[in-house]
């Protein structure tokens, strides 16, 4: 059975690749260990410089596998695995660039908010569905878009969770750049040894830098939303939602207050 997180060691740039084709590359929680691992090893590895976040040609992640998170999130939000990735994400102290093409659905919007570059196909789109299936936003969103985009535009990508290309998502400023799908990683794995090639240290005080005006707001965030998220999961709202995702239908939140 293929792993469903791939890890390799591309000269300095430790590649990542969600690998679960079969499910749309749906994230489970030991998939989520296995994310904050590569970001540990990362952080830890001196010959490492760079990680970078790939799936394949047509699916970055249709995000949350609904099979997991249908029977909540166990323990305290920062000792799970999708709460520990993310706070592995946000602190981060070596670049981190994503390769996406095909969907890029919840978590796999919101973990790129937390690159540092990102390349993405023609291919591409984009979601946050949180209020959607009755959950709220998570991965710092709910701080970081209004902050960058305003927060009107914010509103209408959390609150309304409409899907969105490529192009838009570079209007908005949220990726670099747009690829033909099958170049999408060979040009994300150019950026990673550009960056490779730089003087390591200078390249982690620039992103400190650049993270250093909200990064205490962000993990702050995070810990609130995931909290918050926890106890969505357990909503009468969620279960109608995950019932209605499973059978193929609106959910219809009529009758709740």
């Amino acid at each position: 059975m293929t792993d469903p997180v791939i890890t390799e060691l591309h000269d300095r740039t430790l590649r990542v690749r969600i690998n679960r084709p079969e499910r749309k590359n749906a994230l489970t929680h030991a998939m989520y260990t296995a994310l904050g691992d590569a970001l540990e090893e990362a952080a830890a590895n001196d010959h490492i410089r760079c990680v970078l976040f790939t799936g394949s040609t047509d699916c970055f992640t249709a995000g949350n596998d609904l099979g997991d998170f249908v029977q909540g999130l166990p323990g305290d939000f920062a000792s799970t695995p999708v709460g520990r990735f993310l706070l592995l994400l946000a602190t981060a102290p070596k670049p981190v660039v994503a390769a996406v093409n095909g969907p890029a659905i919840g978590i796999g919007t919101t973990m790129l908010l937390h690159c540092d570059l990102v390349f993405a196909g023609d291919n591409a789109r984009f979601q946050m569905p949180f209020a959607n299936l009755g959950l709220c936003p998570e991965g710092g969103s709910s701080l970081l878009l209004p902050s960058w985009l305003g927060r009107v535009r914010a509103a209408e990508l959390l609150m309304l969770g409409g899907a969105f290309d490529a192009d838009k998502a570079r209007e908005l400023g949220l990726i670099n750049r747009t690829c033909n799908p099958e170049d999408t990683e060979q040009q994300a794995l150019a950026a990673c040894q550009q960056l490779s090639e730089q003087a390591p240290s200078a390249i982690r005080a620039t992103k400190a830098l650049l993270n250093r005006p909200t990064a205490e707001a962000v993990q702050e965030t995070m810990l609130t939303e995931g909290t918050l998220f926890a106890e969505r999961l357990k909503s009468p709202e969620a279960a109608e939602a995950f019932r209605a995702f499973m059978e193929k239908r609106k959910p219809d939140f009529s009758s709740f207050r």
